[in-house]
């Protein structure tokens, strides 16, 4: 059973005031899907991307600005080396559709990651998708590709000292919104809803700076069931919440 609260209104009475202007999405339990029916878990990741298309168009479809999804954390390197390969040839097929099937879809396309350690073709064909929807002026997918939340706030503060050194900014400029605008999401507004299908309770070093003020809605349906109406289900729980960010 969900964590989601029976609906008490419509997803279409929703004004884009009560929506949330950022998601946030950890892509869960692809492996434990393909395990309870007996598959290798590689099916898992590829219903899982399918899952992904759907949600992210429906997202769009939804107003939703800006979209970041978990796609392979720093810590997913772990993993057997057959699983990390069948991923990164599912993010291969995956940037050669979006470059044709994200056309006629209104929507900028970035990574967000440490992405040199990436295989260098991959990281072309980021590159390509990162220019060709440049112009789209939608929704902004962000895609977490070798990414740690850690790992991205460390990369900040490296920033921050090498512009000490150089003289860009001094020491006593540096605060909160000086290190943001270091993060891999500067210009973007903090993510206002962290979704996370699966059964799992926790952030797993997604986006640690950015959410500190976001609504989180878990519930335990394994990513690769996830659909548009559990979406919509944790869009009407966001718009049911009291953000108060610290005030009475």
């Amino acid at each position: 059973m969900g964590l989601f609260k029976k609906k008490d209104a419509s997803i279409e009475s929703l004004g884009a005031d009560r929506l949330p202007v950022h998601i946030g999405i950890i892509m869960d339990g692809n492996g434990r899907w393909a395990k309870k029916r007996g598959l290798p878990r590689q099916a898992g990741h590829v219903t899982g991307a399918k899952v992904f298309r759907t949600i992210t168009k429906h997202c769009e479809k939804r107003g939703i600005q800006y979209l970041t999804v978990y796609a392979f954390s720093t810590e997913n390197w772990k993993r057997p080396q057959a699983e990390v390969d069948g991923i990164m040839n599912l993010l291969r097929d995956y940037l050669k559709e979006s470059l044709s099937d994200f056309k006629k879809e209104n929507i900028r396309t970035r990574f967000i990651g440490e992405l040199s350690a990436l295989a260098p073709d991959i990281q072309e064909l980021m590159a390509e998708a990162q220019r060709e929807t440049a112009h789209k002026t939608g929704m902004t997918l962000n895609i977490a590709v070798n990414y740690g939340g850690r790992a991205e706030i460390l990369h900040a503060v490296k920033r921050l000292v090498e512009d000490v050194q150089s003289g860009k900014i001094r020491v006593e400029e540096i605060d909160e919104e000086q290190l943001s605008d270091r993060l891999y999401t500067a210009g973007q507004p903090d993510p206002d809803l962290i979704l996370r299908p699966s059964g799992e309770s926790r952030l797993s070093n997604f986006m640690v700076w950015q959410s500190a003020y976001a609504e989180y809605v878990m519930n335990d349906v394994l990513w690769p069931d996830f659909t548009t109406d559990d979406l919509d289900e944790a869009l009407l729980e966001f718009a049911r919440r009291n953000r108060r960010f610290g005030g009475v």
